[in-house]
């Protein structure tokens, strides 16, 4: 069983930055896909991105250019850098890890975080 751990969730302005980091412990964290979701009040929880276990990644198309999601296997932890960020992006963000090596979709993620809250003030 693996446990995950969110931080760097904040209040921050339109137009600004922040970094989320998951660490996750209790299985071998560089064989798996790891996955960022996401869910604003009264909505359901979506995808984010998600991130292979060679690298490779996957983003919900509205993120795309704006998110950056990366690993760093030393450390057990995945990243989701976020950019330009827009009231619309307030949300629960929670860490996913998959059940398999690769992406194959959202149904993928067996474990969650606690999830850790942004919210973009205009």
């Amino acid at each position: 069983q693996v446990q995950l751990v969110e931080s760097g969730g904040g209040l921050v302005q339109a137009g600004d930055s922040l970094r989320l980091s998951c660490a996750a412990s209790g299985r071998t964290f560089s064989g798996y896909a790891m996955g960022w979701f996401r869910q604003a009040p009264g909505k359901e929880r979506d995808l984010v991105a998600a991130i292979s276990r060679d690298g490779s990644t996957n983003y919900a198309d509205s993120m795309k250019g704006r998110f950056t999601i990366s690993r760093d296997n030393a450390k057990n932890t995945v990243y989701l850098q976020m950019n330009s960020l827009k009231p619309d992006d307030t949300a629960v963000y929670y860490c996913a890890a998959s059940a398999y090596s690769d992406y194959y979709g959202p149904a993928d993620f067996r474990s969650w975080g606690q999830g850790t809250q942004v919210t973009v003030s205009t």
